[in-house]
């Protein structure tokens, strides 16, 4: 199991809120006092962890130069499973599927807002590409803000070939594609379900949507032609949680 870095008021918090065993050390800025820092030091203290009194340059050195507010933690990575427990999970499941696939993203940015995003719409797991991919990592954690802990992350070798699974155990393949003409809106989200992303400016590749089951756009009112692969994924998840919630009144 790999270590990394955390830093920054919120990155810590969520630590210590979804994943306390985890963290190993903690730093914080000598000469830094507010009530924020105070409260996860003295959280930290109760887990155990005395964090080192250490000066801002150090803290800078730790955090790239980037804004560490003060406090570095730093904790056991998740780690990505596999194709085979990808295949436990589907087999065990006792509620409607819900997956996110994610065809090559690259930006952990990306990665990270679509976890928090899975995390609140109650996706079961965010399959993600082994190749020309970003996996986990201590920015994906930062912008995940804990769903790193929470979701599931299944790192697969060939993404056509589990589409093809997933298919063949009743789960509906879904692609996010702008030159389609149906809409999210004129579709069944109802089913057991695996909504595909396609990689930022590029979509989803010809082999991943050859193993789509239907083709889905959001509605393009303005100028622009796309959305944000985050921002997209957010609006299509919830479009699932409307319509499920929809059946159950």
């Amino acid at each position: 199991m790999s270590r990394a870095k955390l830093f920054g008021i919120h990155a810590v918090q969520a630590a210590l809120d979804y994943s306390p065993k985890k963290i190993d050390k903690a730093w914080v800025d000598t000469h830094r006092q507010d009530k924020r820092l105070t409260q996860l030091v003295d959280d930290l203290l109760d887990l155990g962890i005395e964090p080192e009194k250490v000066d801002r340059k150090r803290l800078d050195k730790f955090a790239d130069g980037k804004n560490h507010q003060g406090i570095v933690i730093e904790v056991d990575m998740p780690t990505e499973l596999s194709e085979n427990d990808l295949k436990q999970a589907v087999e065990s499941l006792t509620e409607k599927a819900l997956f996110l696939v994610l065809d090559n993203v690259q930006d952990p940015h990306n990665l990270g807002a679509c976890l928090r995003t899975a995390d609140a719409t109650g996706v079961q797991g965010v399959i993600i590409t082994k190749d020309n991919a970003t996996g986990i990592t201590p920015t994906v954690c930062k912008v995940a803000s804990g769903a790193a802990e929470t979701v599931p992350v299944y790192q697969v070798t060939n993404l056509a070939r589990t589409l093809r699974w997933l298919k063949d155990n009743g789960i509906w393949v879904m692609g996010a594609a702008g030159e389609t003409r149906q809409t999210a809106y004129q579709t069944d989200f109802t089913v057991p379900l695996a909504i595909v992303i396609g990689a930022e400016g590029k979509g989803m590749r010809r082999l991943t949507k050859e193993e789509c089951d239907v083709l889905v756009k959001l509605p393009m009112l303005g100028q622009v032609e796309s959305l944000n692969l985050s921002v997209a994924t957010g609006v299509l998840l919830y479009e699932v949680v409307r319509q499920r919630l929809a059946l159950i009144k």
